[in-house]
């Protein structure tokens, strides 16, 4: 589904995501310096621009059908447990494809591991259409399928990103790339609620997942014009258990808030969109909900932009972290639209003042100096995992608790709450690197 969490910005917020989503934030280091010494130019050249191109569409062809996925399995079987499996099963997939593909992406063809997660996000919306009513029976089959395509597409995106931008254009391609995912946030949901709405059954369900299908193979052969990158380095599968390992290194409590931060997106991420056709029964007001609070994040990312600097980082993200987890509070007077619409505002306003701090310190942390870049992939690595861990902590713990109580309101309230304080945890750990910003070395 897609809600506010899920907002892409210009600092690559993707929630969850499941969620999720991933930019490099690195003014400080240059990926590759330009020909001849020269000093690198702030436009984007053309191999930038196409890829803003490929990842638009894979925003576009996610956000029109993946808000609904949950859905659709919803409506032909109403079991909170079975979504839960469906989105580990991508959570676990995902995870292990980062580590795995971590060698291809590093030492062979990047840019084919880009294109296969384009192709196999094609072939995840095809297997949907083919099974029809019985793909609630193949649910972990398709949460693997899933997973392979985030893994593979995201993990190469973010490694070409950091490589064919600089620090003098970064911010622009990142500007351009969250107006796109942001755009398509806010209109692809709108367009298939509509859709969905108007026709029988899941005839629009259907005709949905084809044009996402369609976009998809539009994408793959638009990935052919991108260049072959350049191969560098050994790829290091320990890495990360190394770094982990030593007491005194910067990234342990780092790796702890990532784990917290994927908590409350691995629920999240799949919950929020499931509970507003719960409680309307109509897929148009999950189109006008992300178009509401789509838009709002926007705007708000590009408000916090410009205010929240290193020295105000970590009470930017305590006061973020509050307000979100102050937000669920009215679930539990009832869980209709009105309070769910007070929950994406609430959040689609101040999820900036998390999600900034956050993910520029961590990224900060990555492109410390000239090594630490070297080994991009190997951290990229990291944080994924770290998140996706997180991510799968949170819906094995709403499974349990959706078993053990038979999806109670009450137990689903509380369930909530807990999961959606997360971020506090998030921020204990972060504390003093949103302070320290780029100058937490490791030891």
């Amino acid at each position: 589904m897609q809600t506010k969490d899920r907002a892409r910005s210009k600092w690559g917020t993707r929630s969850g995501e499941t969620p999720t989503p991933n930019y490099f934030h690195n003014r400080d280091l240059e990926a590759a310096p330009a020909a001849g010494g020269k000093k690198p130019r702030a436009h984007l050249d053309r191999q930038a621009w196409l890829l803003l191109f490929v990842n638009g569409l894979f925003a576009a062809a996610n956000a029109l059908s993946g808000t609904f996925v949950n859905v659709y399995l919803w409506k032909v079987k109403n079991d909170f447990a079975l979504i839960g499996w469906f989105a580990f099963s991508h959570q676990v997939t995902m995870a292990i494809t980062f580590w795995l593909a971590g060698k291809w992406v590093k030492e062979g063809n990047k840019m084919n591991a880009l294109r296969l997660g384009v192709a196999v996000s094609a072939v995840f919306y095809l297997l949907v259409l083919l099974l029809g009513r019985s793909a609630i029976n193949w649910i972990l089959l398709l949460g693997v399928v899933q997973g392979l395509a985030s893994g593979f597409f995201w993990l190469a995106f973010n490694v070409v990103y950091f490589e064919i931008t600089n620090r003098d254009n970064r911010d622009r391609f990142n500007g351009w790339a969250g107006l796109l995912g942001s755009g398509a946030g806010m209109i692809a949901p709108w367009v298939s609620g509509f859709v969905i709405s108007r026709l029988p059954g899941t005839t629009g369900y259907r005709w949905i997942f084809a044009v996402s299908l369609g976009i998809f193979v539009l994408g793959v052969v638009a990935s052919f014009f991108l260049k072959k990158r350049k191969v560098e380095g050994t790829y290091d599968w320990l890495h990360a258990f190394r770094i982990l390992r030593r007491s005194e290194e910067a990234w342990r409590p780092v790796f702890a808030a990532l784990f917290a931060q994927g908590v409350r997106e691995g629920v999240f991420g799949f919950i929020i969109g499931l509970l507003i056709y719960i409680a309307t029964q109509n897929e148009m007001n999950i189109g006008n909900f992300s178009l509401i609070t789509s838009a709002l994040a926007l705007v708000s990312f590009m408000v916090a932009g410009r205010f929240v600097k290193p020295r105000t980082r970590k009470w930017a993200m305590l006061v973020g972290v509050v307000v979100m987890i102050a937000v669920i509070l009215p679930f539990f007077w009832s869980v209709r639209y009105s309070t769910l619409l007070v929950f994406g505002i609430g959040t689609a306003l101040f999820i900036p003042l998390y999600t900034i701090p956050m993910t520029s310190s961590v990224f900060d942390l990555i492109g410390r100096d000239e090594e630490s870049a070297k080994q991009r992939v190997e951290y990229v690595v990291m944080r994924e995992v770290g998140l996706n861990l997180g991510r799968m902590a949170g819906t094995l713990v709403f499974i349990l608790v959706i078993t053990l109580t038979h999806g109670s309101p009450t137990s689903i309230n509380w369930l909530l709450l807990g999961i959606g304080s997360s971020p506090i945890a998030a921020w204990w750990f972060m504390r003093k690197h949103l302070v320290a910003g780029r100058g937490s070395h490791a030891s």
